[in-house]
């Protein structure tokens, strides 16, 4: 019987190291989800801070190409106010 009882001790012995086991390692887990939660939120954010950067970056490079028209828009304003002065002598000339 002195066999049975031992057994039986060890039996119990690792049952109660695989109920603490499994008890650490549901508290890992947990730690574990929490972790994740944590990243995931942290890439989130980061993903809407690198879409507001390419926006701005975007808004950046329409601001700048709109700056560097202005020459251009004075040189296309005299050069239509040109030819519509020679249409005009044109249109003079085919009256006569």
């Amino acid at each position: 019987m002195s066999s049975v009882a031992s057994q039986l001790d060890h039996v119990i012995q690792k049952t109660s190291r695989l109920i603490a086991l499994c008890n650490a390692l549901q508290e890992e887990n947990e730690l574990l989800n929490v972790e994740n939660k944590q990243t995931k939120l942290a890439l989130e954010t980061a993903k809407n801070r690198g879409l507001a950067l390419d926006e701005k970056i975007r808004l950046l490079k329409l601001a700048k190409s709109i700056e560097g028209t202005s020459e251009k828009t004075l040189d296309i304003k005299q050069k239509i106010n040109e030819f519509v002065r020679e249409i005009d002598k044109c249109v003079v000339l085919l009256k006569k």
